[in-house]
This record gives structure tokens, sequence and C-alpha cells, in this order.
């Protein structure tokens, strides 16, 4: 007989599900870091028009020796997390463009899709977010181009890197509130602290 006997009408929930159930809360905690990514806000005129300009942009590398430097140093840095040599290559040649593109640190897009996505580029976060750069997909929406595709790593890394360097301007060079407010969460340094931690240990250059 049990000795506390359930109320009319609850569920008594046992070692297995109460354990399944943190499971959960402990699965949502550690993918937390990605479900606001390229945040939820809605994007006002001028980051709307930043991204319609970007969008359409077919601009070339400004300096080809100095990307195949970069690539060369990391290419090695980052065959552990994509063994596939023309996966790797595709990737950092677009984030060594798109961020140049858009005056951000190669270095510091790299740190953002290590926390963000570990480099998987078909990655979805469990709020929908996709890609390296964790974008939303209503992000599509807003620029009237709702047929590109998330998973495209070109469109991925120019959306998110479009919408970093906004956020940047707007926070006036403060890399902290700016990457705050890419994922969501202005006003909390968690998420910031988790890209710097990446970026020195992994991504700045020597």
């Amino acid at each position: 007989m049990d000795a506390c006997p359930a109320e009319p009408g609850r569920r008594r929930h046992g070692p297995r599900s109460i354990l399944a159930g943190l499971l959960v809360l402990l699965l949502a905690g550690l993918s937390g870091h990605s479900a606001r990514a390229a945040t939820t806000e809605r994007p006002d005129a001028a980051l709307r028009a930043e991204l319609v300009r970007a969008i359409e942009s077919t601009d070339s590398f400004a300096d080809r020796f100095e990307a195949e430097v970069w690539l060369t140093d990391m290419s090695r840095r980052l065959a552990g997390k994509v063994p596939d040599a023309a996966e790797r290559l595709l990737i950092l040649k677009s984030v060594h463009y798109e961020a140049t593109r858009a005056g951000l640190p190669p270095e510091l897009v790299l740190a953002i899709i290590d926390v963000e996505s570990n480099f998987d580029r078909f990655a979805i976060s469990y709020a929908g977010a996709r890609g390296l750069m964790q974008v939303m997909p209503f992000w599509l929406d807003e620029i009237g181009r709702p047929g590109d595709d998330l998973f495209d790593i070109r469109t991925n890394l120019r959306l998110g890197c479009t919408i970093l360097k906004h956020y940047l301007d707007r926070e006036r060079g403060d890399r902290t509130r700016a990457l705050a407010r890419y994922n969501g969460s202005v006003g909390k340094t968690w998420y910031p602290q988790r890209v710097f931690i990446a970026l020195s240990k992994r991504w700045y250059r020597q």
C-alpha cells in the first residue's frame, strides 16, 4: 500500500519518469545557447535594408594572398571537427569572405560557429534556428527571400555576419553586448563568455 496516495486527478511520477524529466531539462539547458541564435528580435528598417543589400551583393575577395595564408592556418585547426577537406575548405573560404565583407574578424565568426553548431552545416536547434550560425528562418521572410536555403553555407554566413555586424555597430563596438544581442540574451554574459573562450582556445590568430 502506498504511504502517500496520489491526489485525485494527479499522476504520480516514479524514479524513472523523474529521471527522464531531469534529462530533458538538462538537454534543454545545454542546447539553450543556440535556441535564439541570430536573435528572435524582429529587425528594424535599417537592419532589414542591410540584409537585403548583403544578400544581393556579388563582390569578391579583396586580398587573395592574405586569405590563402589564413585558410592554411585555420584548416589545420578545423580538421578535427570537419574531416572532409573539401567541406572544410568551403566553410573556411566562406567564413573568411563573409566576415571580411561585413567588417568582422573571421576568427570571431569561427568561434561563434564553434559554439552555435560545432560546424554542422545542417544543425537545427530545438527552436528551429538553422545552419552554421544558427539563423532563424523568419529572417528570410523579413527580407523577402523565403525560398533561400539557410543550410547553404554562403547564405547562412552572409545573414549571420550581417546581423552580428549590425548589432556590433548598434552597441558601439561592445562585443559582449553585441554577442548577447545576437543570441537574444542581452544583459547576460554567459553566451559571450562561451564565444570568447572558444576564440582564445582554438581560433585566435597567433
